[in-house]
């Protein structure tokens, strides 16, 4: 077999716990994801991830709870403003608690995310917030993926009960999108600060994206601190500017997956690795955890994803399954058996 040793070399102190630095990540993300070294560099953020986290997977869920044109303007998503072809629709209270109640009914997931454009009304979400923590199984934990916050919003946001933030400056943010690099940075060290779980992730990636931009952008994660890292593609979505780019695969995904993996070997804060949107080899490239999706889906040109491009909670625990977990968990503490869980589904 002709390995290229460098590689051979970053895997191998992989293996023994040693995180690869940026340069090497640089080095890993340079290579065919068709190539030999991309496929053993998959298998050993893999076994990494099993040995890690006790070939336990870890089940979410999301809601996109309203439409509009945001001022984001995200080249990349449905909803950015100028190209937009959606109408702006905003789910009412009732409607939102009805998909929690979907979502957390059978207490398999870790957490529920709540997302909403850049700009949306903060007092309302803070109401919702207050009102789903009635009715979610104790365990269940509230995440919030928003626009950009202050110290004050995020420690209201804490005092009604959310757990963590999904947050992200993103590959080519300010020059794919009009939001400020800096703004997303100073709100992720407050989100920090305050003590909230910080979800991070390398997206959305595209194939104009160098090995150097995948890996600056992993490294954000890496050394803030995230509790969860994760990798996600940017969608061929037929309306938004960046279309014509077109859409990496998803065994390119898997690579990166990996690479996010093994960058954060020796980041304590870090407890999950994600790959997004769900999909087989991701969770066997290091990946251990999915999220299912309703309501608004910037992917999507269908005012509801669920049934489309984002998958129910039956499709995620099957996928945990075909790849060979174990068990998931509920929560830091909690896990149920896959086994148990497939086996309820199928009869």
């Amino acid at each position: 077999m002709n390995v290229d040793k460098r590689v051979l070399g970053i895997l191998e102190a992989a293996q023994e716990g040693v995180a690869p630095n940026r340069d090497e990540c640089v080095f890993l993300l340079q290579f065919p994801e068709t190539s030999l070294e991309a496929a053993l560099l998959r298998a050993v953020a893999d076994a990494s991830t099993r040995r890690r986290f006790n070939n336990s997977g870890i089940l979410f869920g999301q809601i996109g709870v309203d439409i509009a044109a945001c001022p984001g303007k995200c080249k990349f998503c449905a909803f950015g403003e100028g190209h937009t072809t959606f109408e702006p629709s905003v789910m009412s209270d009732e409607e939102i608690l009805h998909g929690v109640d979907d979502f957390t009914n059978t207490g398999e997931l870790y957490a529920l995310f709540l997302m909403t454009m850049h700009t949306f009304d903060f007092e309302r979400l803070t109401r919702i917030v207050q009102k789903a923590l009635e009715r979610i199984p104790r365990h269940t934990q509230l995440v919030v993926n928003i626009g950009d916050l202050d110290a004050a919003q995020v420690r209201d946001l804490k005092a009604a009960g959310v757990s963590g933030a999904y947050h992200v400056c993103r590959l080519r943010e300010g020059s794919d999108t009009a939001l400020d690099p800096e703004q997303r940075k100073a709100t992720i060290r407050i989100i920090k600060e305050a003590g909230l779980d910080w979800y991070y992730c390398c997206e959305p990636i595209g194939p104009e994206h160098s090995a150097e931009e995948l890996a600056d952008q992993i490294f954000i994660g890496v050394e803030y601190g995230c509790f969860q890292h994760a990798a996600m593609r940017r969608v061929y979505v037929p309306s938004t500017p960046l279309a014509p780019r077109g859409q990496i695969s998803e065994l390119r995904l898997a690579q990166v997956t990996a690479v996010v993996t093994l960058a954060t070997l020796t980041c304590p804060e870090t407890k999950t690795i994600a790959v997004h949107e769900p999909n087989l080899l991701g969770l066997t490239a290091g990946a251990n955890a999915i999220c299912a999706e309703s309501g608004a889906n910037p992917r999507d040109l269908e005012k509801e994803t669920l049934g489309r491009r984002g998958r129910d909670v039956n499709a995620c625990r099957m996928l945990l399954y075909e790849a060979g977990f174990e068990r998931f968990l509920i929560s830091p503490t909690e896990s149920i058996s896959l086994a148990d869980a497939y086996r309820c589904v199928r009869t």
